[in-house]
């Protein structure tokens, strides 16, 4: 659920993702809530596994443990292009707290607080 990997740093991801018509998430020519947090999820792990690469270590397979205050302003489209920005909160043993955040052009259409649990298989 991303195209590409825009930047990233010591505490923040960005990703672009382009919506297409056969994705499992679009309805109707449009992009379901759903769609946006899997996005914001999949950003997350675009995160983990590019650090991992980097430092030449196993990626860890992570899992989606909790998701609070998730706004939806908007909806995209077939053929819209969406920007995910993620920002480490904090980080415990294996557990990352982490808000997210997608915009459509200018506009902020979505944003949660996610804690996705991480494991080594």
């Amino acid at each position: 659920m991303v195209s590409m990997l825009v930047s990233t740093n010591e505490n923040t991801t960005l990703s672009s993702f382009t919506i297409s018509d056969d994705n499992i998430f679009v309805r109707d020519g449009i992009f379901q809530e759903a769609g946006l947090m899997e996005n914001i999820a999949q950003t997350a792990a675009l995160r983990a596994g590019y650090i991992a690469r980097k430092e030449n270590k196993p990626v860890a397979v992570g899992y989606i443990g909790a998701v609070s205050h998730f706004e939806i302003f908007d909806l995209p489209r077939v053929g819209d292009e969406i920007t995910t920005m993620i920002a480490t909160q904090n980080q415990i043993f294996d557990i990352t707290v982490l808000s997210g955040r997608v915009w459509l052009d200018d506009r902020l259409i979505a944003q949660c607080e996610m804690k996705v649990f991480s494991r080594n298989e």
